[in-house]
Order: structure tokens, then C-alpha cells, then sequence
């Protein structure tokens, strides 16, 4: 593949070589050369399509079959302890925003301000009703530091007070390493404890990755049983392959 695309020429001949083909008896076709410039305008309206801001992250309803144990919750989520439905700004390592994301994550941060930018772009035309008035993050023992960052970031381009209110309680497994939804769900119950006074108001849950749900689920119910408002989840970006 590397030597088709370093070529300048002769490409059909040497995709009729490659399968045991003889490029004589196959004159070539009279085709116009593509062209080697572009349409600005066009180059634009493509990066747009793939920022898009549109994704939604619906809310969990329900606990997993034989509940939480550490939590003791089970069966149906009450209504009153279920978060809004949020925004994702991309999927994982795609060709718009997930590069960037990507490689804020794998070089452990910071994330790019062009991120934060975007984001509390996509909050101030989601305008989610009974708006946030400060800003929370999901805490993480292995990356201390990454979304802590990012969340405090967003909070002053949003002009909102920042309260880590969330503290992880030890180290689990990565969600990524569990085989199935259940186990992702078992994997963080108990994982959070809350760390100070929770404000009242409406809230805006952030976190760098999303997956099967259930860490902004724990995450949200914990807020609302201390007396948060209304908990809005934000993710940078999402990894899931498919909705589980």
C-alpha cells in the first residue's frame, strides 16, 4: 500500500500487476487527471461535518440485574436520581475532534485548549434547561490530574465555579478491561465517595471518556442523593462501539 501511494503515476498498472495481470492487454482509460488542488471552501465544510457537536448521552434508568451491593440500590434508577440527558463531543480517535482528544489522553494531558474552546461552544448551544451553575468532574487515581484540569479549564470559559466534590475511593480496573455492562457497573460501585459540601444548583458532570454509562450513572445518583441539582454530563469523547 505504501509503494502504491508513493507513486506519481502508472497506478493502474501496477494494481494490474499485483494481480498476476498483464498491463498490455489493458490500455489504459481516457480519464482526466485528478486534480491536485481543492476548494477552500470545501476543505472547511468537511472539517465542520466531522466537529460536529451533536452526540447525546442518554441517561441509565436502570441498575443492572442483582443491583449494587456496596451502593444497595437496585431495580429501576428513581427518576429524581437519574441524570439529564448530556453531550459527547466526539467518538474516540475519529478524523475530527478525536484526534485531539486522543492525544491529550495518551500523553496523560493536558487536553488542548482548542477543546475546551469547542466545548463550551457545544454547552452554550445545547443550553440545556435549568442551566448549569457549576461545574464537577469524574476523578481518576491514574490520571489525577487530566480531567481535573480539563473541568476547571471549562468552568472559567463558562464562567462557573469548579467544586471537585467527586473523590475516587481506591483503584479499580480500567471499564475497558471488563467483559460485559454488568461487570462495568459492579467495577465502580462504591468507587466514589463524596469530598466536601455539594452545591445546590444545576451541575455539569464532566469527564474525558465514556463507555458503557455507568461511571457518570454512580457518578450522578451520588450528586443528586447529597443535593445537587440537576446533573448534566459531559464527555470528551465517547469509546463505546455500540449501545449496551
Amino acid at each position: 500500500m505504501q509503494d502504491y501511494v508513493a507513486l506519481k503515476s502508472g497506478h493502474m498498472e501496477f494494481l494490474i500487476r499485483a494481480l498476476d495481470g498483464n498491463p498490455i492487454s489493458h490500455p489504459a482509460a481516457n480519464i482526466a487527471p485528478l486534480p491536485v488542488t481543492y476548494d477552500a471552501e470545501l476543505e472547511q465544510a468537511a472539517v465542520s461535518f466531522l466537529r460536529r457537536t451533536d452526540l447525546t448521552l442518554q441517561p441509565r434508568r436502570q441498575w443492572p440485574t442483582g443491583g449494587l451491593p456496596r451502593m444497595e440500590v437496585n431495580g429501576r434508577i428513581p427518576a429524581e436520581r437519574q441524570s439529564q440527558p448530556g453531550r459527547i463531543l466526539c467518538m474516540w480517535g475519529d478524523a475530527g475532534w478525536g484526534s485531539l482528544v486522543r492525544e491529550g489522553k495518551l500523553k496523560n494531558g493536558p487536553f488542548a485548549d482548542q477543546l475546551v474552546e469547542v466545548c463550551a461552544a457545544m454547552v452554550r448551544t445545547w443550553a440545556p434547561q435549568q442551566a448549569p451553575t457549576w461545574v464537577a468532574c469524574i476523578p481518576s487515581r491514574r490520571h489525577p490530574n487530566l480531567v481535573p484540569d480539563f473541568a476547571r479549564r471549562l468552568a472559567i470559559a463558562l464562567r462557573l465555579p469548579f467544586h471537585p466534590v467527586l473523590e475516587k475511593t481506591d483503584d479499580r480496573p480500567a471499564q475497558k478491561q471488563m467483559n460485559n455492562s454488568s461487570q462495568q457497573a459492579r467495577n465502580v460501585d462504591g468507587a466514589f465517595r463524596i469530598a466536601g459540601v455539594v452545591p445546590t444548583g444545576p451541575v455539569l458532570l464532566v469527564d474525558d471518556m465514556v463507555d458503557s454509562r455507568w461511571t457518570m450513572t454512580v457518578a450522578a445518583y451520588l450528586l443528586l442523593s447529597n443535593g445537587s441539582g440537576p446533573v448534566h454530563p459531559l464527555a470528551l469523547a465517547s469509546t463505546a462501539q455500540a449501545d449496551e
